[in-house]
């Protein structure tokens, strides 16, 4: 009946899944020594945190993601994990790499210690270096958590007659026959995924024969398994439990932790069948920077469904198991050498190169029709592993490897992430259409500990979780901080100049308007005034044009509309002279303090407006959408008639070295830059900040204030504030064009009380 529902049920949606990955690391000191120094501190608490610990020992990170429904996003957290651990480190290297560094003597490798409140934990890893040994406990690698989506499956019982079985019964038969199937061909994965052919001297001399044909000393007898096969009763959940505690009882294990099997059932706490399966026999690939591809995490998801939809033909007893596992031993040791066999299905010993080529024609066979366009780069690339062998990783190893230090050229590799992981230490990898001060309030809560939930992508609307402290912040500073009312006073302008002016605090003088009435005509009224026309409740500088000379009435119209077009009510004022100063205000503290540079190119005397613009917004720095540091420069409407007022327009072209301004209004959203401020503004320009927020009783707010002279003391005529933000952007503050990073997104968190 199983057959038959799959059959029927065989599509797209087989490939919807939850994922999530745990992946090990050694540190190790630059010279390619491992690093016996304790778990670092930055990371908090190894026994609560939720997504960095360790592993056996001190010495080994590891980095947990939350199970997710995307591959990408799964894999993007894991780098985002990789990035915040390996920045974080002093003096020390993440190991890239399944086979362990240089080791010191056995008895030199610091087992982690998890304190009083687990000695469970302290125990087990005593036990496992008496069993196993402390240099084995340090191959690592990484484990691929996986589940079906519960929509799927459900979808598949359907097809079932509901009387025969159970749902949990039913999803307990889904992941069994997974699982066996997987590990009936589990040699194939490690024939494509093994990446760690050789290890360093200082390991032992073990069973050192395989070196030099292994591709994959982890999953090699030299590797990390059990003493011994477990004979583990596949046929069902209750029966796979029952013999596992029957190897306990024997002594064989002492927990059901020590199943140290390529691939497990997992079930949640309080759960009793199975919620997913866990991976275990990847190994780090050191041409990645996490240590995995995703084309290649691709293939195994590929593989995962292959393994639920291929008929079983036989039962999967303890003689088929010694034959998957006699199979996996001849791959990870002997995988490079031309005498190597496989037993496949049969019983037939065939060639290791054409039982590769078997096992594909049968997932092309069970998965290309149903294969969604996404996965294509994953079956390319494995069908250019199958044909090629010299495009697997471990052939690129050893070649990478010739005339090279084993050591050294790992650090080297070491090196070149770390300078990656540096160079975009803002981006949470995976969730990058968030906003970047999103982006970086989620960064701040993983070096934390605390929990993430995204709630509402769109909206930038995130939970956070540390024990029972909970917060949900949306935009990364609208907040449970602030009331209502004061985030109202904020979205409006007109009322945020009436609690200001009553508080005794400068603002711009001017007209408001309402759609239908005697803007338009008013022009007389303001005619060779400096003036600025925006919307009445809008943010981000959207719908604002500033006019320095206002002489020219088609421009002061269109003006007029553009504002419209944001809000039905608009503002005229008066332009302040002086410059622009953005003031991000925390619980009355000013905590961070900018000059904004309007958007502008400078010309070459070659270049139109319009071609320095596209060469401007190359920089890898500028995006959209607020996910990256800099805002790219538009070509719009208020870029059009800011021009105009100069008397130029976007195919003009500027002499060399002169500097052409496309917006007078300097937000980071309309391309401007941001120079830090912080230390050099006069203390009576804070004060009044401060004032301000106080006057709306608002707890974080980006306060943008006109300044003639930042060193001269505040005076009612030398300064005003023009506006008041109730969802400032923080990456302007931690990642100014000039100046110093001023933690912003740890601030929010400090205010919100989390530790």
């Amino acid at each position: 009946m199983l057959d038959q529902a799959l059959k029927q049920a065989a599509s797209e949606r087989l490939f919807d899944a939850d994922f999530g990955f745990e992946k090990e690391n050694v540190r190790v000191k630059p010279n390619g020594h491992l690093a016996l120094t304790p778990h670092p501190s930055v990371f908090g608490d190894k026994l609560n945190h939720p997504y960095i610990t360790t592993d056996f020992s001190e010495s080994q990170v590891e980095m947990i993601t939350p199970p997710l429904p995307c591959l990408s996003d799964a894999l993007g957290f894991l780098e985002t994990l990789h990035d915040i651990v390996a920045t974080n480190l002093e003096d020390e290297l993440l190991w890239p790499q399944s086979a362990p560094p240089i080791l010191p003597e056995d008895e030199d490798i610091p087992i982690a210690e998890f304190g009083d409140k687990a000695q469970d934990h302290n125990v087990y890893r005593k036990y496992l270096a008496e069993q196993y040994g402390k240099k084995k406990q340090l191959i690592s690698g990484i484990h691929y958590n996986f589940s079906f989506a519960e929509k799927t499956l459900k979808l598949i019982y359907q097809k079932m007659s509901p009387d025969e079985i159970s749902y949990s019964e039913f999803k307990d038969a889904i992941y069994l026959r997974t699982l066996r199937n997987f590990k009936r061909h589990r040699w194939f994965l490690v024939a494509m995924l093994g990446t760690s052919p050789d290890l360093h001297e200082s390991f032992g001399e073990q069973n050192r024969d395989c070196l030099g044909k292994a591709t994959s000393i982890r999953n090699s007898i030299i590797g990390y398994r059990n003493t011994r096969l477990l004979n583990l009763n596949y046929d069902s959940y209750e029966a796979y439990k029952r013999s596992l505690q029957e190897h306990i009882e024997a002594g064989d294990i002492i927990s059901e932790r020590e199943n140290y099997a390529t691939i497990r059932l997992k079930s949640f706490p309080g759960s009793s069948h199975v919620d997913y399966l866990e991976v275990r026999l990847l190994d780090i690939n050191p041409f990645e920077k996490t240590g995995l591809s995703h084309a290649h995490a691709q293939l195994v998801h590929i593989y995962m469904v292959y393994a639920l939809l291929l008929p079983e033909k036989e039962l999967f007893d303890y003689e088929k198991q010694l034959r998957s596992q006699t199979n996996q031993d001849v791959v990870a040791c002997y995988g490079y050498s031309d005498s190597a066999t496989i037993i496949d299905d049969e019983q037939n010993e065939i060639p290791l190169e054409q039982a590769i080529r078997k096992v594909y024609e049968q997932i092309v066979q069970y998965v290309r029709s149903i294969l969604p366009e996404p996965y294509l780069p994953g079956l390319e690339q494995l069908e250019e592993n199958v044909f090629n062998p010299e495009t697997r990783i471990p052939h690129r190893l050893k070649e990478a490897l010739k005339g090279a230090d084993f050591v050294e050229w790992h650090i080297n590799r070491a090196r070149q992430d770390l300078q990656d992981s540096k160079r975009k230490n803002y981006n949470f990898h995976g969730f990058e259409d968030l906003e970047l001060s999103t982006q970086l309030i989620m960064r701040e809560a993983i070096l934390r500990g605390i929990e993430i939930e995204v709630m509402d992508r769109q909206e930038n609307f995130i939970k956070l979780a540390q024990g029972d402290h909970i917060e949900y912040v949306m935009q990364a500073t609208r907040t449970s901080l602030d009331n209502y009312v004061s985030i109202l006073l904020m979205e409006n302008k007109v009322m945020t100049k009436k609690v200001l002016d009553r508080a005794g605090i400068r603002t711009p003088e001017g007209e408001e308007y309402q759609r239908g009435n005697d803007a338009q005509s008013d022009f007389e009224l303001f005619k060779d005034k400096a003036i600025v026309i925006k919307p009445k409740s809008t943010n981000f500088g959207l719908g604002i044009s500033i006019i320095k000379e206002n002489n020219d009435e088609k421009i002061f119209r269109r003006a007029i509309e553009f504002a419209f077009a944001e809000d039905r009510t608009i503002l005229i004022e008066e332009f302040i002279k002086g410059k622009e100063y953005r003031f991000f205000i925390i619980n009355d503290q000013v905590v961070g303090i900018l000059h904004r540079v309007p958007a502008n190119v400078t010309g070459d005397g070659k270049s139109t407006i319009r071609g320095l613009v596209e060469r401007k917004n190359q920089d890898p720095l500028r995006g959209k959408g607020y996910t990256t540091p800099l805002e790219k420069i538009a070509t719009g409407e208020a870029e059009e008639i800011f021009l105009q007022a100069q008397g130029l327009n976007f195919e003009s072209i500027p002499d060399a070295g002169k500097k052409v301004f496309l917006r007078e209004n300097s937000n980071i959203s309309t391309g401007g830059d941001s120079l830090d401020f912080t230390e050099d503004i006069h203390e009576t320009y804070k004060e009044i900040a401060i004032k301000a927020a106080q006057a709306l009783k608002v707890r974080i707010t980006g306060l943008d204030m006109m300044i003639l002279d930042i060193t001269q003391e505040a005076r009612q005529e030398n300064y005003a504030i023009i506006e008041m933000n109730f969802n400032p952007a923080i990456h302007i503050h931690c990642h100014p064009y000039q100046g110093k990073n001023r933690r912003l997104d740890a601030k929010i968190l400090d205010a919100l009380g989390y530790e």
